[in-house]
């Protein structure tokens, strides 16, 4: 029987243990140098309410994807849901992704109108940055007010042109238009279960050797062989699901990331927003990026409301920087893996725009190069 080791145990070492028990044939291994398996999926309580490490519903385009999660994890439809922005200079809120229904609302609107009326949609096609994208797609105005601010807060930078891979931002349609199931055809959903996706996190690792609280001390991944517990220990497989940077000793350098500090508080009343809506985006000078009301997509019964609060920050990697010269830097670590090793998931393949949809998807893709 073969041997394969997993580093990390968030959903893409987990659904990639899932992907080869199911397969068969392997001794699996499994180490995560946190308490528990899941990382930021992981639903923990705070005052008996469940929330995760920010909002983390499934989004996902992949039906094989959706279908496959739901046939272990039953999932409820979350399409209804609404996403809103505050907008400090307007004292307002309105929708977020920007909708058309919210321009004659807004003081500028005529302003915002011509503005529109004059994109171009090669200059779209042809933008270099973040700034230069949205600018062609909505105008200068929209553009101050809802993303210039907040996307130098989120990436904690002074100059949206240093996003120069923005695969992450909306492509196409900017400015949206008539219900969301008119311009959004995704699978919105997240499990019914009160406790997420804890009991998925068990089955796909029933079979494994987990091993948490463990951190790898050294690594030698050229021969796939790696020391933790003061153990030296050899691998056929390695599938990597932390930066890969560090498996390398950085030797190119530091990948640098985004951290979040996550603050949670609990309100004497029922609910705290509006039906339906489930996160508050803020535009402003305010340190914070986002506001969660846990409890509208959970479904938590309580008199009682708990709101999470996401601060950018230096304090953990968890959003890897769209830069093309970090994601340059990446590659040359990923470029050092020998065959019969891979590297998965957001911290893996250094890719801010990967999800837990992805996640799901490369760890089926490494299972059938596998078989």
């Amino acid at each position: 029987m073969k041997k394969v080791l997993i580093i990390g145990g968030g959903i893409a070492g987990c659904a990639a243990a899932h992907q080869l028990t199911l397969q068969g044939g392997w001794d699996i291994s499994l180490v995560e140098k946190g308490p528990n398996i899941g990382a930021g999926n992981y639903t923990h309580f705070h005052g008996g309410h469940p929330h995760t490490f920010g909002p983390r519903h499934l989004i996902t385009q992949n039906e094989d994807v959706y279908k496959f999660l739901n046939s272990y994890l039953p999932l409820r439809d979350c399409s209804d849901h609404m996403f809103q922005t505050y907008v400090e200079r307007d004292a307002q809120f309105y929708n977020y992704p920007i909708h058309k229904d919210d321009v004659p609302k807004m003081p500028e609107s005529k302003e915002i109108e011509f503005e529109l009326g004059q994109r171009n949609l090669d200059d779209v096609a042809s933008a270099k940055n973040l700034e230069e994208y949205w600018n062609a797609s909505v105008g200068g105005t929209l553009y101050d007010k809802f993303i210039n601010g907040y996307s130098k807060k989120m990436w904690q930078i002074e100059d949206n042109k240093l996003l120069d891979d923005f695969a992450w931002s909306p492509k196409g349609v900017a400015l949206n238009e008539g219900p969301r199931n008119s311009w959004d055809g995704a699978f919105y959903c997240y499990p019914y279960a009160i406790d997420g996706y804890n009991s998925y996190f068990k089955i796909a690792t029933e079979s494994t050797n987990v091993y948490l609280n463990t951190e790898i001390t050294n690594f030698d991944i050229i021969n796939k062989e790696v020391v933790f517990n003061e153990k030296k220990h050899k691998f056929d497989v390695i599938i990597n699901t932390i930066s890969p940077d560090l498996l390398f000793d950085e030797c190119y350098g530091p990948l640098p990331y985004v951290g979040r500090d996550m603050h949670m508080f609990v309100l004497p009343i029922e609910f705290a927003f509006p039906e339906k809506t489930y996160f508050m985006y803020y535009a402003g000078k305010e340190k914070f990026t986002r506001l969660v009301e846990y409890k509208r997509y959970t479904q938590y019964k309580s008199p009682h409301t708990l709101i999470g609060m996401e601060i950018p920050s230096n304090n953990g990697r968890h959003y890897p920087l769209p830069f093309k010269s970090e994601q340059n830097r990446a590659k040359k670590y990923l470029d050092l893996m020998p065959e019969n090793v891979f590297s998965i998931g957001r911290a893996g393949t250094y890719m801010y725009h990967v999800d837990i949809d992805d996640c799901i998807e490369q760890a089926m893709d490494i299972a059938k190069k596998l078989a």
